[in-house]
């Protein structure tokens, strides 16, 4: 079993005082949701030298060989947050000198947000070691093994209300 965090560890502990009978399944969740934060908290350590957040990260690979560049609303929509978050994480990486906001010729109130040297650059390293990182995390499964955890985290999925094609919450008995 994985080493839980503590707020699961306890959550645990009182299941098991009122008896629920699924015991296991909350531990093998507990774990799913501890792996998730360790992969997070070391993603995040990762990028914390080069002065970047995930969300900067997401951002500098959407305009890594984007020459022409993307508009803030362009970038909000790709990464999947709103426009005033994209705003905040723009204005970072303009500030630590990852990015420029140039005027869109002919059209004043537009904006295209292009990588400076120094953003394509770390784009560019960031993206390997990144990418050899998550490869390095499932690396001691074999192809076989990855198949079926996938085929597993795709039936917990869509056991979630998110990945249910019914929006309902379901009702448990």
């Amino acid at each position: 079993m994985i080493a839980l965090e503590q707020k699961h560890l306890a959550l645990l502990d009182e299941a098991r005082r009122r008896g629920v009978a699924e015991i296991g399944n909350l531990g093998l969740c507990f774990e799913i949701l501890t792996l998730a934060a360790a992969i997070d908290r070391d993603c995040a350590s990762r990028l914390a030298p080069h002065q970047l957040s995930e969300g900067k990260f997401v951002l500098l690979f959407l305009l890594r060989d984007r020459t022409d560049g993307l508009s803030p609303h362009e970038l909000a929509d790709r990464a999947g947050v709103t426009r005033a978050t994209v705003t905040g994480l723009l204005d970072g990486l303009e500030r630590d000198g990852f990015l420029a906001r140039h005027a869109v010729a002919g059209d004043r109130r537009r904006v295209a947000v292009r990588l400076t040297d120094k953003g394509n650059e770390a784009a560019a390293t960031l993206f390997r070691e990144h990418s050899r990182w998550i490869s390095h995390l499932l690396a001691d499964l074999s192809d076989e093994e990855q198949r079926v955890l996938s085929g597993l985290l795709q039936r917990v999925w869509m056991a979630t209300d998110s990945g249910s094609p019914d929006p309902q919450p379901a009702k448990l008995d």
